[in-house]
Order: structure tokens, then sequence, then C-alpha cells
């Protein structure tokens, strides 16, 4: 599903010139449940915003089921970032005065489809993550979890190849941070991709597999028992 070769990301120039990635290679396996760890200052935030399209590389490749990214224009991307990529997010980034079945349905409507079938496929990702009874409640109306399980939901509504979760349990407690890692679990045995990051080893041993990163390079790779 993805495959890194010398990947760098360098920021600034001269004498204020910053490596954040410093020549990362990996792969990521279909159906893998991937945590990427690492401190502040490791270069995990960076790897994840490349793979998630939101930024691109310095040097090196990035394949993304067999797609080489780095060639992509602006659009390109942001019509891989629409179809094919799910994204869940510490702070959530739902709209706040849209309920959560609009919230659900924003990919869909930004790939132009119709409102009624968008509807039908938001409420059934919606009854997928526990939230039948929620469809019309806005954020403000709704617990951390619940609305962490509505970006969830908006990350599955296009059937996406692979999700990326970014500190998905980061303003969660700890039972709810739970509930949500379950449902990624969960996800994940029914074949689902999956790439967190966190920088917490309680949150990253749910995962398969466990990645650590440090001053922009992998440290260590190993696998572990969901």
């Amino acid at each position: 599903m993805i495959t890194l070769r010398n990947l760098t990301r360098h920021y600034g120039d001269g004498d204020v010139r910053v490596t954040a990635l410093a020549g990362v290679s990996l792969d990521i396996e279909r159906n893998e449940f991937v945590a990427i760890m690492g401190a502040s200052g490791s270069g995990k935030s960076t790897l994840m915003n490349i793979l998630g399209c939101l930024d691109q590389q310095s040097s090196g490749d990035y394949l993304l089921d067999g797609r080489a990214i780095g060639s992509f224009s602006d659009d390109d991307l942001s019509s891989l970032r629409n179809q094919h990529i799910g994204f869940i997010f510490q702070t959530f980034h739902l709209l706040p005065r849209l309920s959560a079945m609009r919230n659900v349905m924003l990919p869909l409507r930004y790939g132009q489809v119709d409102e009624v079938i968008a509807k039908e496929r938001a409420r059934t990702m919606l009854e997928r993550v526990g939230l039948g009874h929620r469809l019309e409640h806005k954020p403000f109306e709704m617990s951390g979890g619940q609305r962490q399980r509505v970006a969830i939901a908006r990350a599955l509504i296009n059937n996406p190849k692979v999700i990326f979760a970014d500190e998905p349990t980061g303003n969660l407690d700890s039972k709810t941070s739970l509930e949500i890692l379950e449902l990624l679990k969960e996800l994940h045995r029914e074949g689902q991709t999956i790439v967190m990051v966190t920088h917490e080893a309680e949150i990253a041993e749910h995962a398969q597999r466990v990645i650590r990163m440090s001053d922009g390079v992998v440290v260590e790779d190993s696998r572990c028992t969901v």
C-alpha cells in the first residue's frame, strides 16, 4: 500500500535550514494497523503529513498504492485525498454549525455525489460507529468521544484505501480512548489499512506494528500482538 525510499523533508535554506526527515525508507502493507511513535521534533508529524498528501517530500520516493505521489499536481493531490484517504485528527475538525450527518457528508459533497445518496451513506456510516441516534446533533451537543466517532464516520465515507489518524485519542479520557481504539481495531479486522501517529506507548500497543522515530529517521520497527 505504501512504499517510502530515502524520503527527506527540509525546511528553510542556509543557516536556517531544518531537516525534519533524513532518509526514511519503509513499506506498509495493505490491511496493516501501524503506529508511528516519537517525541516532539522526531519527524513523525512531518511524515504523517507527507503520507496523507498534505505536504510533499524534498527528495526520495513515495508510492501510494503503486502511484508515485511526488509527480502529482495540487489538483491531483486534492482529488486523491478526497477519494482515497481518510483523516482522523486529535481536534476532530468538525464544522460547528453542521449536524453530525452534514459533517460526514462533506467529502461526498466535494465529490458532487447526489444529496439523497450522500445522506443515506452518511446515515449508514454514523450507524456503523454507533451514532445512529445522533444524526442531527451538532458537535457542541456531543461528547468528545462522540465527536471523534463522527470524524471516523467522515473518514470512512468514501471507502478510503487508507486511514491516517493523527493522535486520535489525544483529547479524550482513558475510557473513551479505549472505545475509539477498539473501533479502529474493529475496522482493521474488517480489512482497513490504518496508520496512526501517537506519542503514547500504551496507545501504540493497540496497533499491529510500531515504528519509532527520532531526529527524522526510523530507529525501530517492531510488531506486537493486537
